[in-house]
């Protein structure tokens, strides 16, 4: 598993509590019942009314996936399709039946098994593209539904710090309570744009990034696939892969004055 959103959300709420306390203030405040109530199940119910219920279900199984995922290993899909190659190069396209229940990834064991049974290239192609499009499609919807919940949530919480105020006026007669009641107000804001920006808008960009991992694994399948079915030869087709592999650039250094 990739922990960088799970750590990167945790190092953000331990350096706003951290930063509330050299401010001299008590992290317990910022438990408010009332205020996490109306942002949490406010955005989530604004977002729904945005969507449908089976989008919203699938936005969950999404996160669930997103924050589960383990890191992108796209040699790990090259290799097995390599040796495919070999194999079949060297004893023919149906010598890979027997292969079959060997490979562990289900949709480059369907796009092998749909080149073994002779189906057309294009053929093969268009379907396994469906699935790739599918695929983009599903986290699309499941990233807009989070980005959604981060537009709302601020809103949400800017309604919550307007009612506080107006239960701040009904008690003016009682200023002993004001400071309490104004604090409380303000909470909901702050939990509004903290939950958007440290929870939600961040889920919707993984839920992306694992989409794109995922997408990308699927195309190679799709040109490793292709080039078995054309009898290209190996070290071609490992060369063509890792060519169109996703590469993690490095940050640029400035050159040395």
């Amino acid at each position: 598993m990739d922990p960088a959103t799970i750590g990167g959300i945790a190092v953000a709420f331990v350096a706003i509590i951290g930063s509330m306390i050299l401010e001299g203030g008590n992290p317990a405040a910022l438990i408010a019942p009332a205020a996490l109530l109306l942002i949490f199940v406010g955005s989530l119910c604004a977002a729904l009314a945005s969507t449908t219920v089976p989008n919203m279900m699938g936005a969950f199984k999404w996160l669930v996936y997103a924050m589960t995922a383990k890191k992108p290993d796209f040699e790990g899909v090259i290799e097995p399709l390599v040796k495919m190659a070999e194999r079949a190069r060297r004893e023919g396209l149906l010598a890979l039946e027997s292969e079959m229940e060997k490979v562990e990834d289900p949709f480059m064991r369907k796009g092998l098994q749909m080149a073994v049974d002779g189906t057309d290239p294009d053929d093969l192609y268009d379907i396994l593209s469906a699935e790739v499009k599918a695929k983009k499609g599903s986290a699309k919807a499941a990233a807009a539904f989070w980005t959604d919940c981060g537009g709302y949530a601020p809103t949400i919480g800017i309604i919550g710090t307007v009612m506080g105020l107006i239960h701040v006026l009904e008690n003016l007669s009682e200023p002993d309570k004001l400071g309490h009641l104004i604090a409380a107000a303000f909470l909901a804001t702050l939990w509004g744009i903290l939950s958007a920006n440290v929870m939600f808008l961040p889920f919707g960009k993984r839920v992306v990034k694992v989409g794109e991992n995922d997408a990308a694994r699927m195309e190679l399948v799709i040109d490793g696939v292709l080039a078995i079915q054309a009898g290209s030869n190996p070290r071609v087709v490992a060369t063509k892969l890792r060519s169109k592999m996703p590469q993690i650039l490095p940050a640029a250094v400035p050159d040395a004055a």
